[in-house]
């Protein structure tokens, strides 16, 4: 190979070379591109799951869960709301023993965004089934993959890329469908405040406490005689009894002998 077939190769390959960049440059500019999405119908589901604060520090908080389970949540947003008793209320008003229930909604709605790409231009350069060279409205030459499957419309005849010629005018469509499922989440916490504290049991004695009024005190007794002393003896009393029956007696007698 001698020099100057060297240089038309390197002449050759810089002007692919710049043919491409071209293209490049102004893909976004002569393809016309539509996008439109479809939504199918949604489908929803509901997931709850409950449990019992048992530990409360803070932001902080340790739940009995109702099949045994103890979870611990960390740093609970101060914004997150849940309904108790028909009250709204944040982490800062939980209580020991109230028990919570989060009801999870899950909605998912399949989705198909279509991509329309269409182009109109004149064949300059086909290299069939890959690529094709089109010179298009502006005067550029532009260079397109060729998918498999591709149709090009020649005057309402449609052909694949076995049948372009260079200086057919053709249109090309193309149409990409791709699949998306959008999944959203709804959460609602509710709940119940704790239970009241359960009465003693039966057998456990209660205490009352009972105002009983105090009587007033009574009066005092007047003081009792004093007692004889134990060495004391009726002996006297019988004597003076003695003596005043023989004075009796002696009296009858001398009303007697005046008599």
């Amino acid at each position: 190979m001698n020099r100057k077939t060297r240089w038309t190769q390197v002449l050759l390959t810089l002007a692919a070379g710049t043919i491409c960049l071209a293209c490049a440059l102004s893909l976004s500019a002569q393809v016309q591109t539509e996008t439109s999405t479809s939504s199918q119908t949604p489908t929803t589901t509901t997931h709850t799951v409950g449990g019992t604060i048992v530990y409360i520090n803070g932001n902080d908080l340790i739940i009995k869960m109702d099949d045994g389970e103890l979870r611990h949540l960390t740093n609970v947003s101060p914004t997150t709301t849940a309904v108790v008793d028909g009250k709204e209320i944040t982490v800062k008003d939980a209580k020991v023993g109230m028990h919570l229930t989060k009801t999870i909604t899950t909605t998912t709605t399949p989705k198909t965004i279509t991509t329309t790409q269409s182009v109109t231009g004149t064949v300059w350069q086909v290299s069939p089934p890959n690529s094709v060279i089109l010179t298009l409205e502006d005067g550029k030459n532009q260079q397109f993959k060729i998918p498999k499957g591709q149709k090009f419309n020649v005057n309402g005849q449609m052909t694949d890329a076995w049948g372009l010629r260079k200086g057919m005018q053709i249109s090309a469509t193309r149409v990409v469908e791709v699949p998306e499922t959008v999944v959203t989440q709804q959460a609602k916490i509710t709940g119940t405040m704790p239970p009241p504290p359960p009465p003693p049991p039966a057998d456990q004695p209660i205490l009352v406490a009972v105002i009983v009024p105090v009587p007033a005190p009574a009066p005092e007794a007047a003081p009792a005689p004093a007692a004889l002393p134990k060495t004391g003896s009726s002996l006297p009393l019988i004597g003076l009894l003695g003596f005043l029956s023989l004075a009796a007696s002696f009296g009858v007698r001398a009303v007697r002998g005046i008599s």
